[in-house]
């Protein structure tokens, strides 16, 4: 049977920065830094850690899944009672990093979280870029 209840899609986001991996993956695992560019959060880069994304419109439960430092870290994203999985993927380049950005889960009739974090994404990895260049 092909379709159906569990089938998925998933949002992916892919970026080039001109900063070295090392760089990029502070941005992604230093709390002090993904406030700066995604949302305010208790995070730590420890397998299983629980902890959260905070913004005005409400709150993201989160799960540290895998964290293999200067290459991928992954974490469940659970708002709203839609339950994703992020991944980050760093990829040396000469001139920088490619980072590419996959949140799986979504169920086909989750159209509105599913434009969300299409749009969402977006913007934060413009923020990221920002970010990037203050330190």
């Amino acid at each position: 049977m092909t379709g159906g209840q569990n089938e998925t899609v998933s949002v992916v986001v892919e970026r080039e920065f001109a900063h070295p991996p090392e760089r990029v993956w502070r941005a992604l695992t230093q709390p002090e830094l993904l406030a700066d560019w995604l949302m305010r959060n208790d995070f730590r880069a420890e397998q299983d850690h629980r902890f959260q994304f905070r913004a005005e419109w409400g709150e993201v439960d989160c799960q540290v899944l895998e964290v293999r430092p200067m290459h991928s870290l992954s974490y469940t994203w659970s708002a709203f009672d839609v339950d994703t999985v992020v991944t980050f993927t760093l990829e040396p380049m000469a001139e920088g990093t490619r980072l590419r950005m996959e949140q799986t889960g979504f169920r086909p009739n989750q159209k509105q979280a599913l434009g969300g974090a299409k749009g969402g994404w977006a913007a934060f990895l413009v923020n990221l870029e920002r970010t990037l260049g203050k330190f």
